[in-house]
């Protein structure tokens, strides 16, 4: 019987494995079970921390490494990545028919992310993403046609106020004195002056990955969902969100765009509202950006089965997370889909099954988060060859 070719495509699992890691942890237990396989290992970025870095690697880029501020003003050395990209045709870019570093890929997280704080450091009325616009300024010096930012890891709600201080707009308040103190401040602002814009940034196309759809303001919006995370109290989040209803309403009243409606403008604490609305950047959903410039389709063909993964999978994964753009693609071409996770829904989910062949949890017993995080990596190996071992019997090779 031919050997099961397999295609290993997991995201993350946030706070415990990068994609990589649980690609490869799938694989080596696949390799140890008794299923005769062949297993090529895809990891996969949504537009969540990471994925820039994926890009980089999977693209065969080269880093530029600088000084920048990290989000509480402080000099850091950060990395961004030059591939080989075209300006027209995202399907060149694997096939290494354009000019070398082309496009720019910024990870946010590398100059403004959560992993640069200590928790006690967690500062969400003060932290900025300048550090994001000076690498983008780099990029720029770099004669980049175009720049990819995947915004997900971020410490930051402050609209990319510190991205647009970086390229030269200045927030001012009433009296027409720049406000430093951002986001916090923001409740003062009264005029945006975009008149230090490096207009350098209308002559690149500027691409946003998107791993939520969130909004900028409202229940669901920047400040009430991804605050907390960022270490912001309850009165800490109404702070923040009426620092970006002034900022929204600022820039709706000078440049007619409203961002408080645009799709995925929430990202990275607002910042992807922001760079839409000054910078002419494009929102995208992440994974689908991912996958088509990574060349997943071509991937696809040499599969039988695809099995994918996350930390957590449930109904919010449907909403254009990673396992998610895996799984539609894959059922496309008609290829069953089994996926991992640390954990999934205890009652079957109609929607999840549509994609979803089978959703295993990896947990082998009760344990708290921390336990389940350090054993991430024994577990999805195990899970993993017992999947093999399954997948043996159903095969007729188990001996």
């Amino acid at each position: 019987m031919n050997e099961l070719r397999v295609l290993i495509a997991p995201n993350a699992f946030k706070n415990s494995l990068d994609a990589e890691g649980v690609a490869r942890a799938i694989r080596d237990g696949l390799e140890s079970s008794r299923l005769p396989c062949i297993c090529t290992c895809f990891p996969i970025g949504d537009g969540g921390d990471g994925t820039g870095d994926l890009i980089i690697r999977k693209c065969g880029g080269s880093l530029v490494t600088a000084d920048v501020h990290d989000p509480l003003g402080r000099r850091i050395s950060a990395s961004f990545g030059l591939i080989d990209a075209s300006d027209t045709d995202m399907s060149e870019v694997t096939a290494g028919k354009t000019g070398a570093g082309r496009t720019a890929v910024i990870e946010m997280a590398n100059a403004s992310g959560l992993r640069l704080l200590k928790p006690t450091e967690l500062a969400p009325l003060r932290a900025h993403s300048l550090g994001t616009g000076e690498q983008i300024r780099l990029a720029l010096d770099q004669g980049v046609t175009r720049i990819i930012i995947g915004m997900g890891g971020s410490a930051t709600v402050d609209g990319g106020t510190g991205i647009l201080r970086a390229l030269g707009i200045r927030f001012l308040d009433k009296k027409g004195e720049e406000l430093l103190s951002l986001p916090e401040d923001l409740v003062r602002l009264e005029t945006i002056d975009v008149s230090g814009l490096d207009d350098r940034v209308f002559r690149v196309e500027i691409i946003v990955l998107c791993d939520v759809d969130n909004l900028l303001l409202g229940e669901r919006g920047a400040a009430a969902v991804f605050g907390p995370q960022k270490g912001a109290t309850r009165e800490a989040v109404i702070k923040l969100e009426a620092s970006l209803q002034q900022l929204a309403a600022v820039t709706l009243r000078q440049t007619g765009k409203d961002i408080s409606g645009i799709q995925y403008g929430g990202t990275a604490g607002g910042a992807a509202a922001g760079l839409y609305a000054f910078l002419n950047a494009r929102l995208v959903n992440g994974i689908d950006y991912y996958l088509q410039l990574t060349g997943f389709d071509k991937a696809l063909e040499q599969a039988d089965l695809v099995i994918t993964g996350e930390g957590s999978i449930d109904a919010q994964t449907l909403q254009g997370k990673g396992p998610f753009g895996v799984a539609y693609k894959a059922k496309a071409k008609g290829l069953p889909v089994l996926a991992v996770a640390g954990k999934v829904p205890l009652i079957r989910d109609r929607g999840l099954q549509q994609y979803f062949d089978v959703l295993l949890p990896i947990g082998h017993e009760p344990s708290d988060l921390a336990a389940a995080l350090r054993s991430a990596t024994y577990n999805i190996v195990r899970t993993s060859r017992e999947i093999g071992n399954l997948l043996a019997i159903g095969r007729g090779t188990f001996i």
